[in-house]
């Protein structure tokens, strides 16, 4: 990090806007980005997951609804309410 922290403490002078333009260029073509059939598998993943989690979740949750249900019951038939 101090190396970066030099780099900038010891540029005086600011850069074009064409050299900031050439050097943003060199950057993007060092980019990579996914073929279809990356994006198509990572997008199936998700579907996946997210309706597991949403049928789990709606289990969890009716799951804790007839457990509170039936502690409220018990605790009605205890207190004669």
């Amino acid at each position: 990090m101090s190396e970066a922290v030099d780099t900038l403490e010891n540029k005086k002078d600011k850069e074009s806007i064409g050299e900031f333009i050439r050097h943003t260029r060199e950057e993007l073509d060092k980019t990579t980005f996914p073929s279809s059939d990356d994006v198509k598998n990572t997008v199936i993943i998700v579907i996946i997951s997210v309706i597991f989690f949403a049928i789990y979740l709606f289990l969890v949750d009716h799951a804790w609804t007839y457990i509170l249900e039936g502690l409220t019951w018990l605790v009605n038939k205890i207190a004669g309410v």
